[in-house]
Formats: C-alpha cells, structure tokens, sequence
C-alpha cells in the first residue's frame, strides 16, 4: 500500500454563517417608560448623586403641563383597557346582585303591587282593538251606532228612579253613558213572534236578568261588556240583536252571492262554537218557517270540517258567521267572503278572546273590517285589567253586570272533599252514586281523561271522553252521544268547561283542581243552569297548591258556602 493511503484524510468543515439581523430583536428598540416612573427614576439618579433637586433648572410650566397631560391620557387608556376587559355578563350580575338586595328589603306586600303595576303597565301600553284603516288615518269613532229599534212608548216615559229600582230588583249592575232602559218582556222588546212562540215552547217566557238589560242596550247599537254568571242566558243575549241586525239589513236589501256577512260571532273553542251556531240555525230557521221573514244563511267556520262541505253558504249571500280565530283568519286571507258589510261583531268567553293567547288573533281579525262595527263582549269572568284594555277599544260602552264578575252561580250546592291521590278513582264510584246522570267529571290532565274513562267503562259505567287532543269527529260524537243521553258520564278537560250547555246536568265532579279559579266557576258551571239547582263536587289533597285553595275558599265564604 502506498503512503498516500494511510494518510488521515482532510475534512471540510463550513464555518457557521453569521447570524440575519432580526428585525424583531433590534438592539436600537428601547421599552416605553411611562412618566412617572421616569421622573421617580431620575429623582432617585439625582439623590443619589448628592444633588439636591433645588439646584436643577427651574422646570417650564409648558413642560408641567405635557407631564400632566401625558398621565391624563395614560389613566384614559388604563380605564378604557379595564372596562374592556369587564364583559356584559360581569355588568348584568352586578345588577341582579343589586336587584337581589333591594328585593330582600321588600315586603311580601310590595312585591304583589309592584308585579300588579307591571301588569297593567304592560296592558295599557298595548294598542286599542282597531281595524288597520282606523289606525293608520287615525279615525276615531265617538258615537254608537244608529239603529231603528226604539223601546214602547210607556217604558221610554218611565223615569230614571223607575229604572234603577228595576234593576236593583233584578241586581244587575250598570255602567257607562246614556244607558238603555231594562225591559222585563220579550214582547215589549219587539222580538219577532216566532223566536217567541219557540221560546214559550221550551218554557222560556220572560227574560234573564242579562237578557232584561243586555238585549234592549244591543238593539240600541251600543256596544256592550257583559258580565253574568255560566247559565244565565248569554248566548240568547248576543244572538238575538245578530239576527235583528241581519233581518233589518236583508229587508233593506237582498244579499247576493259574495255579500255578507253582516255579522260574526268568535268563539275559543269549536265545541262552544258549534253549540253556538245550531242555536242560531233554529231561531232562522223558525223564522223561516213562518213565511213572514227571509230565511237567513249561517256558516260555521270552525277547525276540523270541511269547508267545501258548507259550500251552499257561500254561494249565496251571507248574513251570520259563527267561527274560531284560527280558521276565520284561514278564509279571510283566501277571501272566501269579506268584512265589506260587517257591523256586529261578538266575542263570547271574551276574556279568553282578548287574553294573551288569542290576542295577536284577535287583532288579525279586526284589521279585516272596513267600518264602523258594533262590538259585544260576554263572559262569565272579565278581570278588571281586561275590562279597562276593552273599554278603550269600544265606543261608549254599557257594562252589565249581574253578579261579581267571576262569582260562582249560587244555584250550584259546591261540596268540598279531601281525597287521597291513590284513592281518588276508588271514592269517583261512590260520587256517581249520589246523583242520577247525567254526570261531567272534569280533569285537567288529557291522560288522566283517558284513565278515568277506561276505568269507568271496566266497571260498567257508560262513559264518553273529549279533550284537546282528540279529533273533531271523536269529540262531535261525544258530545251528541252525552246530550242524547246515549251515554251517562262525560269525562272532559278544560275544552269542555266552557260556554258548552248540556241539560240536566245534576252533577259536576271536578276530579283535579284547576289552577286558576275562573276555570273552577266555568266548570261547575254546567250545572245549575236555566235556575235549577244542581251539585259540584271538588276533589282536593296535599297536591293542590295553596293558593288555589285559598281562592277556593273565599270563592265558596262569598256563595255562602261551607
């Protein structure tokens, strides 16, 4: 081997590359100082030098200035950084905190007032009951509207004491401007002799007191909130002055296919509507019958039927519409028929009509009219915050009360029990036994309406069911086997407490206790109708909660009850 072979072999090696200038790591880059930790530092320079700060220059007042200016902006930005960094939520807990201690001061008292003022606050702030015409132009109607009804010569000469007396005996109280006179005949009301004769024929002869001050003031034209309690006759109330209406509209002149109608009845619930527009249907139809009156063409617009079924309505003039808001609003957006010519309009259980869940309806329905109307309102409970909201939709309003507002019907013996959860079924047997039927027990549970009919119908009981949640055919067949007596017990939620009138009905039995206390005066309510007397039996145990016992409580010291 050579000796080049065993010769260490020379590496390269590179030399490292000198290092880029950083852009970021500048050694010209000096950290800001703020101002005042610059002048502590230069103080604490000339301390230590032994240099008192009396023998420096005289400093400028313009530098001063700068100096003080210069903190001004620096404490700025501090505060600006702070209350960014402090969020929304930070801010809204400080302010329940807050709201959390000023509450603790208050008493129980002054809460319940505060959270009655927010109520009412937010009542008046709503907007009248108006058609879109009126609000827009701003039209506001001050006088009711004209009719050509004027009550007998002998009651118009009574005197205003006369009047009053009258209604005391009656106790029917009356407000408002200008109030028509009661009137204690049918006959000297002018109602055409075969709506009298039908009446005479179901031993109906002289009018309740609703019917004695409401019906004179609706054939006035006066618009009307009518206050009385379940069974005492509304619905005759609100009916007859419709058909009036409609006669005298027809007479004027005939209505032609696409016209009408000329009046509309609202209702919350199909069941009510339904029973609502077969009464109507019998009074036309007796007129009818006589040969002296045209016949006068109803519709009932409710959910759940076909409206093609009642096409014959419509293809001819239209004088009476019986409807729910839903389906109303339905055919009025598709312009199956106007509010070109309507002038009465009724909203039956109006508190429930006017109230948060139909409202935004309600409103719908009114921007459809095109003038002046007649309104009515009726129901056996109107609080006052729905009296106020509705006197400022209405022109001139006559109020008619016969009883307290939400009062129960002293017809009704109510009978109070304290029954066991478990039990409750059990001891529902031995209530039964109590009356002949029929019976309605009331719960407001739909699953529980379903329990109690199929334990009822295990023991042999005939029972039908209707709640919400069933369809129309299986509620319109509950309904018509219960008010021919086919079957004895209808078990029911809340849909069917109200306005729906079933005859001789001795026996209500509420199986839970509604939580408000105006369902509670709705469902015993259906019985003790028309003056007779009838029986309301209440279950109540640990589960009901205080209050409600409380309101029923007062509710059965006010009726004179234990």
């Amino acid at each position: 081997m050579s000796d080049d072979e065993f010769r260490p072999k020379r590496r390269r090696v590179r030399s490292p590359s000198p290092p880029k200038p950083d852009d970021d790591d500048d050694d010209s880059y000096v950290p800001y100082v703020p101002v005042a930790q610059r002048r502590e530092e230069k103080f604490a320079k000339l301390q230590s030098w032994g240099v008192r700060s009396g023998r420096e220059r005289p400093k400028k007042p313009q530098d001063d200035a700068e100096e003080k200016e210069q903190e001004l902006k620096e404490e700025e930005l501090r505060r600006e950084k702070a209350r960014r960094e402090r969020t929304l939520l930070l801010e809204a807990q400080e302010v329940h905190k807050k709201k959390a201690a000023e509450d603790a001061k208050k008493t129980v008292e002054e809460k319940a007032e505060e959270a009655d003022a927010e109520i009412l606050e937010a009542i008046k702030s709503r907007r009248k009951l108006a058609s879109d015409m009126e609000l827009a132009k701003g039209i506001k109607y001050t006088e009711s509207l004209e009719t050509s009804w004027r009550p007998p010569r002998f009651i118009r000469e009574r005197t205003e004491e006369q009047h009053r007396k009258l209604r005391d005996k009656y106790h029917i109280i009356v407000e408002g401007d200008d109030i028509p006179p009661p009137i204690e005949s049918f006959r000297d009301m002018k109602v055409p002799q075969p709506i009298l004769d039908y009446l005479k024929s179901k031993k109906i002869t002289s009018p309740t007191p609703i019917q004695l001050q409401g019906i004179p003031a609706a054939f006035s034209g006066r618009d009307i909130i009518g206050i009385a309690f379940t069974g005492s006759g509304k619905t005759l109330a609100f009916c007859l002055p419709l058909i009036m209406t409609a006669l005298e509209e027809e007479a004027k002149l005939p209505f032609v296919q696409g016209e009408g109608p000329v009046g509309i009845i609202l209702c919350p619930s199909r069941e009510l509507a339904n029973q609502t527009y077969e009464n109507m249907v019998i009074w036309c139809s007796e007129l009818a019958k006589s040969g002296k009156y045209p016949q006068l063409n109803c519709l009932l617009c409710i959910g759940g039927i076909s409206m093609s079924e009642q096409g014959h309505a419509l293809n001819k003039g239209l004088h009476i519409v019986v409807a729910t808001p839903g389906r109303l609003i339905d055919m009025l957006e598709k312009k199956r028929f106007t509010f070109n010519n309507c002038k009465y309009l009724c909203m039956d259980e109006a508190d429930r009509m006017i109230d948060l869940g139909f409202e935004d309806d309600v409103r719908n329905i009114m921007s459809f009219f095109k003038r002046q109307r007649q309104t009515l309102l009726f129901s056996a409970t109107m609080p006052r915050k729905i009296q106020d909201f509705a006197r400022e939709s209405l022109i001139k309003p006559v109020l008619v009360n016969v009883g307290r507002a939400g009062a129960a019907n002293l017809d009704v013996l109510q009978v109070v029990e304290y029954v066991k959860q478990e039990a409750k079924m059990v001891y529902l047997l031995e209530c039964l036994q109590k009356t002949p039927p029929p019976v309605i027990i009331f719960s407001e549970n739909k699953n529980e309406v379903d329990d109690i009919q199929e334990y009822l119908l295990l023991k042999g009981v005939e029972a039908v069911a209707i709640h919400g949640s069933k369809t129309q055919e299986e509620r319109q067949y509950a309904i018509k086997a219960f008010k021919s007596g086919a079957k004895d017990v209808m078990v029911a939620s809340g849909v069917a407490s109200k306005g729906l009138d079933f005859n001789e009905i001795q026996h209500v039995i509420i199986f839970s206790m509604p939580k408000e206390i105006e369902d509670y005066v709705h469902q015993i309510g259906r019985t003790g109708r028309s003056g007779k007397t009838g029986i309301a039996t209440t279950f109540v145990n640990m589960n009901t909660p205080e209050q409600t016992l409380l309101d029923l409580k007062y509710l059965l010291m006010e009726a004179g009850q234990k």
